[in-house]
């Protein structure tokens, strides 16, 4: 089995999983666990913070975030498309108590003018706008990189009408190998921002929240009161040093498949558009006379190809470390198989 559903599938590697067996371990909620020391610190040197936390999901980086940024009843701001809108369950307004303002962007990313724009007047019928949230790169944008004028210019709109800001850096790394912008430099304009090991770096678990010391004392215990607290951390976070050390560089092998697939799936009649692929993700949308995107998963699964249907008409395929050019072969003939006829044949 082909799986391309998302680089969330990644297996850690036979060498990844040996540096557990040689890790120092300690309770992380007494700080004694210099594993997972040395990952955070490592991450915020990285990210250009004073300090982090190591969480167990990207999810959690992202509803500790908003807490910390917010109080109930406040407004954040997030592109549309968003993980935190899309894929956490609803947690800004069950955690946090807040509302969400949904910019409509373009593949994921938004203007300073929609930026202020957005932001509530001070008045005491509106809810107060605390947050700006942004994701790099833009998963349903089809992994966009957000170019960095563009993020610099948005991210100080917003600091300059008082709000903080917060950067969903799951796939950041993937726009530091792919332009070779430092990630200190993306994220320099944001209060928090974190990166994630579960995905394109095949970590089983693991994020890291990057941002003040005052920020990170605050994420700290609502990381305890969320139960994300864990003891012999380490265990995992060997793996996160593993993958830093060993797995970011090859996140370009990613890119050139996830490109090379882009172009080849674009030619198939019928495909109706390509968003523009950037990074690892290739997202394609369906002619009307093609099969329903949920059609075609279930055929691809059929023939031993995982795909995900991401709307009635929408595929979203996913490039990682668990999927090389033999795979790509293999999800293309099957692809044509089923897209790459003209209607009337297929008819």
């Amino acid at each position: 089995m082909y799986d391309f559903y998302a680089d969330t599938k990644t297996k850690p590697t036979p060498e990844m999983r040996r540096t557990v067996l040689d890790c120092v371990v300690g309770d992380e909620q007494k700080d004694e666990d210099p594993t997972t020391t040395e990952l955070c610190k490592r991450v915020a040197e990285l990210l250009g913070k004073e300090a982090a936390v190591f969480l167990p999901s990207g999810t959690m980086c992202n509803e500790i975030a908003i807490k910390v940024h917010t109080n109930p009843g406040d407004e954040i701001i997030c592109e549309q498309s968003c993980h935190i809108i899309n894929f956490e369950t609803g947690g800004p307004g069950a955690i946090s108590g807040v509302m969400i303002k949904a910019l409509h962007g373009q593949n994921g990313m938004f203007t300073p003018d929609q930026v202020q724009d957005a932001i509530r007047p001070n008045s005491r019928y509106m809810p107060k706008s605390t947050l700006l949230c942004v994701e790099q790169t833009a998963n349903m944008g089809g992994g966009a990189i957000w170019p960095l004028e563009q993020l610099q210019d948005v991210a100080a709109i917003a600091k300059s009408e008082g709000l903080a800001t917060h950067m969903d850096g799951a796939r950041l790394m993937n726009a530091v190998v792919k332009t070779g912008i430092p990630a200190a430099t993306y994220a320099e304009g944001f209060d928090s921002a974190w990166i994630d090991f579960t995905k394109g770096l095949a970590a089983p678990v693991g994020a890291v929240l990057a941002g003040s010391h005052e920020f990170i004392a605050q994420a700290w215990r609502l990381k305890q009161q969320f139960g994300g607290a864990m003891r012999q951390s380490g265990i995992v976070a060997s793996m996160c040093l593993y993958a830093l050390d060993n797995h970011v560089n090859r996140l370009a092998d990613d890119h050139a498949l996830a490109h090379t697939l882009g172009e080849q799936i674009s030619q198939l009649a019928q495909v109706k558009a390509v968003l523009p692929v950037e990074t690892n993700i290739v997202i394609f949308d369906l002619k009307d006379t093609a099969p329903t995107a949920a059609d075609l998963v279930a055929k691809l699964r059929a023939d031993g190809i995982l795909a995900g249907a991401f709307g009635t008409r929408r595929v979203r395929i996913v490039t990682h470390i668990d999927v090389d050019t033999a795979a790509g072969d293999a999800l293309m003939g099957c692809l044509k198989k089923y897209l790459g006829a003209d209607v009337r044949e297929v008819a």
